[in-house]
């Protein structure tokens, strides 16, 4: 199970409604109500979609790309994208990660925030390591 995000599920409650859908039957469907197959989906639909919308030729599995980048984008872990994704390991799960400028000025400017917190304190903080050699030291 995935939670969709809020924006869209007034879009797929319409969809669910106008298809009659039961909770045990699948959502998405071939005219006849058969699993989608690949060949049939995007030669009838995805292709003249596209057209449509008049946007460039992707590929219909793009879609799960964009998906898993916004998640991260929006701080999912590893953990929190495989589980989305259905993937059991996390090579699979990496495939769909990539930097980007955006996440990378997030990071920084936390990683501001947590600094300059730690600068106004103006005491000295022990590094990691100072503290692992502590702990060492005191057993």
């Amino acid at each position: 199970m995935v939670v969709i995000p809020a924006v869209i599920m007034p879009i797929v409650r319409e969809h669910v409604e106008r298809m009659d859908v039961d909770d045990d039957q699948l959502i998405f469907t071939s005219p006849e109500g058969a699993p989608l197959r690949h060949p049939n989906f995007r030669q009838r639909v995805w292709l003249p979609a596209l057209r449509s919308a008049e946007l460039p030729l992707i590929h219909f599995h793009d879609l799960r790309h964009t998906g898993n980048m916004l998640a991260a984008g929006a701080g999912a872990g590893l953990r929190e994208l495989m589980e989305r994704m259905g993937h059991s390991t996390t090579r699979a799960a990496l495939t769909y990660l990539h930097a980007s400028d955006e996440r990378q000025r997030a990071i920084a400017e936390a990683m501001s925030k947590i600094s300059a917190g730690e600068l106004r304190r103006r005491r000295p903080v022990p590094s990691g390591t100072q503290r692992a050699r502590k702990r060492r030291n005191a057993s």
